[in-house]
């Protein structure tokens, strides 16, 4: 199949009805498309299709005289990414038509083809009717489940608005400077050589933002490790970890390895890198070795000790699972797996990893508990009944300039300086572990 749009629409039904994540599908798909345009508009497609889903399916729902069987999922993701096409990649009418008619038949339901082109003009004739309608309702307005609307309504009242528009808007690339490999400046200067434009982010000294997308394999340097992505609110972990040459540093979950190179890079340490998925652990290693870095790796649940060898670390990164709600712009396919129902379950998942993380902390070390969540429930909620049962355990949190003071932490919301949403909190252990009664 060549057609880009109809390739799309089997992918966005794949995350729509079959609960695959976004990242996944297009890991398949993009290889198999070798022209470098259709792979740029194959991730547009699939990207928006589902960062807009909850809009412009229901917009949808009302074009149609009756549903359609729900074995045409393809079908329904077609349509949709027609009204993707224009109204947010802003294609001309008359392409995105035919283009959509055209890749219904791509997809072997020519039956289905004269209803494509119907459906879009009617959208086109009262396009400003149902699009009124389509704001009138936050839900639809935002794309958004009703669910995390009313999350973030109550958690961030004065910042509800801009949270929201920031949820919707595909973030700039954000670079890593390996400074072992040299200065952010030079790096740079290879950047302006190559044609390629980017802004230093000045309260991170390793970041980079670039002014548009592009290929990482541009990248100058990037095949010999002089280079890595990684947004800015990631990249402030290792300054809130300070962990020191020689230290003794457990990164708990550590998969992708974005965090573990990063402290790598800017000291030599004895880094135990731990995740539970030994897939992941294995693109930790292959990070690691482009980059010219090392660190022991270890398959392990980090709410267990039968990999812990009774040595305690000065150091932890505990980069807690969580409901991934401030990188929605990111990865848009959350708001479509994620439910409300997931989030005591993970809250509790994160109170056991830091429960059991903890008496590993040597006395005088310092732990960051970390979550690219911006849900109150899973980082001050958290924290804080932690906090009450360890008398050993104190808040250390610094303001970080960017974002704002969350209870014991500091938390990162997605838009702030660029940055996506993150929640931090130093914690540092003062004399013996003593639990409170």
């Amino acid at each position: 199949m060549n057609d880009v749009r109809a390739h799309a629409a089997k992918a966005l039904a794949a995350v729509v009805d079959d609960g695959a994540s976004l990242r996944a599908v297009m890991a398949r798909n993009l290889p198999t498309v070798a022209d470098p345009r259709d792979r740029a508009l194959l991730t547009a497609l699939a990207s928006e299709g589902a960062r807009w889903w909850l809009r412009y399916e229901p917009a949808l729902a009302g074009l149609l005289s009756k549903p359609l069987p729900r074995r045409e999922a393809a079908v329904r993701a077609l349509l949709v990414l027609g009204l993707v096409q224009l109204e947010v990649l802003s294609m001309p009418a008359y392409a995105a038509v035919a283009a959509t008619v055209q890749a219904m038949r791509a997809l072997g339901r020519e039956r289905y083809a004269g209803l494509a082109n119907a459906v879009l003009r009617r959208w086109l004739r009262e396009r400003k009717a149902r699009l009124a309608r389509l704001d009138a309702e936050p839900g639809t307005r935002h794309a958004m489940p009703a669910w995390l609307l009313q999350a973030l309504r109550a958690d961030w009242p004065g910042d509800f608005d801009a949270l929201l528009a920031a949820g919707n808007q595909a973030p700039a690339p954000t670079l890593r400077v390996n400074r072992r490999h040299g200065s952010r400046d030079a790096y740079r200067a290879r950047l302006v050589e190559a044609g390629i434009e980017a802004a230093a982010q000045p309260w991170l000294p390793d970041a980079l933002v670039l002014a548009h997308n592009l290929d990482v394999r541009r990248l100058p340097g990037f095949a010999d490790g002089d280079v890595s992505v990684q947004d800015g609110a990631a990249q402030a972990a290792v300054g809130l970890l300070a962990a020191g040459a020689g230290q003794r540093v457990l990164d708990a979950c550590a998969a992708p390895g974005g965090k573990t190179a990063h402290l790598l890079e800017g000291a030599d340490l004895d880094l135990l890198a731990l995740d539970s998925d030994a897939t992941r652990l294995e693109r930790v290693g292959e990070n690691l070795a482009r980059l010219g870095l090392r660190a022991r790796l270890c398959e392990g649940d980090a709410g267990a000790r039968d990999w812990w060898d009774g040595r305690p670390f000065q150091r932890i990164l505990l980069d807690a699972p969580c409901s991934a709600t401030g990188v929605i712009r990111r990865h848009p396919d959350i708001k479509l797996h994620r439910r409300a129902s997931d989030i005591p379950a993970l809250a509790a998942a994160q109170a056991q990893l830091l429960a059991n993380l903890w008496p590993m902390l040597a006395p005088g070390g310092r732990l960051l508990y970390a979550t690219c969540s911006v849900l109150r429930a899973e980082n001050e909620a958290v924290l804080m009944p932690f906090l009450a049962a360890n008398r050993d355990a104190r808040a250390a949190t610094p303001d970080c300039g960017v974002g704002r003071r969350a209870g014991p932490g500091w938390q990162f919301l997605p838009g702030d300086d660029g940055v996506d949403g993150m929640f931090y909190a130093v914690l540092e252990k003062h004399g013996e572990a003593k639990a409170a009664a």
